[in-house]
């Protein structure tokens, strides 16, 4: 089982991608780094990262789900980019897993599978304010499950997070 991970290729939150990683390892789920561009990306805490596929790269058929890390660079790389928002439509449509962290549940929003659903995320004035834009609900917990739909506000939810989506595709 495999899923795509999609990081921001400038300032992504480490501990978003590290622990996820760390769980998908143990659990025996293998991932791909996609980002906007391939190569080396950099996180806010000095993590350096390899993406191997742009997003335009990616087949989402080869996944089981997507998961979108969060981060400062979010909202710049990741919220309105076409090909990211067209992979989240493509994962949803497909009932396949669709998971983001911190400011990322943004793109879900703006892919438009929030409409009506309840989701996490860190809550900037931005943030909020986009997720309730294209109707979506907030909730102050950590970590939100709606279905086939796992999002999560910030690092110190990114174990639970993990566990959630391990959990999910598990099943």
């Amino acid at each position: 089982m495999k899923i795509l991970v999609v990081i921001p290729p400038e300032n992504f939150r480490d501990e978003e991608l590290a622990d996820p990683l760390s769980a998908f390892q143990a659990a025996g789920i293998s991932i791909d780094i996609a980002s906007t561009r391939r190569g080396v990306c950099k996180g806010m805490l000095g993590a350096r990262v390899t993406a191997t596929h742009t997003l335009e790269e990616v087949d989402p058929g080869e996944y089981a789900g997507i998961m979108i890390v969060g981060g400062n660079g979010s909202p710049t790389y990741l919220w309105d980019n076409e090909m990211l928002i067209t992979l989240v439509k493509y994962f949803h449509k497909n009932r396949k897993l669709v998971a983001a962290i911190c400011l990322s549940p943004v793109v879900l929003a703006h892919a438009g599978i929030l409409k009506g659903r309840t989701a996490a995320c860190y809550m900037s004035p931005a943030s909020k304010k986009e997720i309730l834009k294209e109707g979506g609900y907030l909730s102050d917990s950590p970590v939100v499950v709606d279905r086939s739909i796992i999002t999560a506000n910030g690092p110190m939810a990114a174990k639970e997070f993990a566990g959630e989506i391990i959990r999910n595709l598990k099943s």
